[in-house]
């Protein structure tokens, strides 16, 4: 079975909605939608950073976030981009936490890598998936 037309967006809930929605307006995101209820949580919002579009909410339960171990927490949010310094600045500087420094990678990109205000991990890099494939990797058809 083929599926055409598709896409893939992540959607986010935060104990503080509107704090990451800042955030991630620090980093260059342009909200596009907002829904908020009658006490002010975010029921749905969308925010855009060139075809990038996260969906945020307030959080409707005590959702755990993953720990970091390491340099990971096992699961986060990638964004390709041709500026990873830049967006590695615009994210510490609006509250970020720094997991990896800007660096360049032996597989020929540039990555870095954050926790965002509430611990989620955001990763930066040059790199595109499904584009461009790493050295000794090859895409499927």
């Amino acid at each position: 079975m083929q599926i055409e037309e598709t896409s893939l967006h992540t959607y986010l809930s935060y104990q503080d909605a509107p704090r990451a929605m800042a955030w991630l307006e620090a980093l260059g995101f342009v909200a596009s939608t907002r829904q908020d209820d009658d006490a002010g949580r975010v029921l749905h919002a969308e925010l855009r950073l060139g075809n990038a579009v996260v969906m945020v909410a307030s959080s409707d339960a005590a959702y755990v976030v993953p720990p970091l171990h390491g340099s990971s927490t096992g699961c986060g949010v990638y964004l390709a981009s041709s500026d990873v310094d830049e967006l590695f600045d615009r994210a510490v500087q609006s509250g970020g936490r720094t997991v990896l420094p800007p660096e360049d990678t032996g597989w020929g990109s540039r990555r870095a890598r954050v926790l965002d205000p509430e611990g989620r991990e955001w990763s930066f890099g040059s790199y595109r998936p499904g584009v461009n494939a790493a050295p000794g990797f090859s895409h499927s058809q």
